[in-house]
């Protein structure tokens, strides 16, 4: 009997380290899947900060996006909607607002947490020098199933 009763414990914890495991790497597989997607995002924002972008390349940014999603820089205006936010990226781009002068992001820390993420970041200009982290900005992602949600910017 008490080795029936040992067995059952070894059984239960096993399957409560099994348990745990499975939590760390799904948890893991959230965190991985909202870095690849901020990851995607500022890389099709620098496509399309270049002089050659195409409208096409703004489509892409905006297939991260939810189709309720928002944009919120109170400094800049205050909140926009998807569409406020897409019409301004067509107005720069035909007006010549995006240039090639922004060639890099560069991401000086990163907290990934569930359904969100803050990224502080610096533009790299090709004019300037690269080690700008006095000019450092922080931007809050809020995601819901895996599409970015809301964009909030704290600069």
């Amino acid at each position: 009997m008490v080795k029936f009763i040992k067995a059952q414990i070894l059984i239960l914890l096993l399957l409560g380290l099994s348990t745990a495991t499975s939590a760390q790497d799904a948890t893991k597989a959230h965190k991985d899947s909202l870095n690849s997607v901020i990851n995607k995002y500022y890389e099709l924002n620098l496509k399309v900060f270049q002089a050659n972008s195409k409208a096409e390349d703004i489509n892409a940014i905006f297939d991260l996006f939810t189709d309720d999603f928002t944009y919120v820089h109170p400094k800049y205006g205050g909140t926009y909607t998807r569409e406020d936010l897409y019409n301004g990226y067509l107005q720069n781009q035909k007006n010549g607002g995006y240039d090639g002068s922004i060639i890099d992001f560069k991401i000086i820390n990163k907290i990934v947490g569930l359904n969100a993420v803050v990224v502080e970041k610096i533009f790299v200009n090709k004019n300037e020098e690269e080690n700008q982290e006095d000019k450092s900005e922080m931007t809050l992602f809020e995601f819901r199933n895996g599409k970015i949600f809301r964009v909030f910017e704290y600069w």
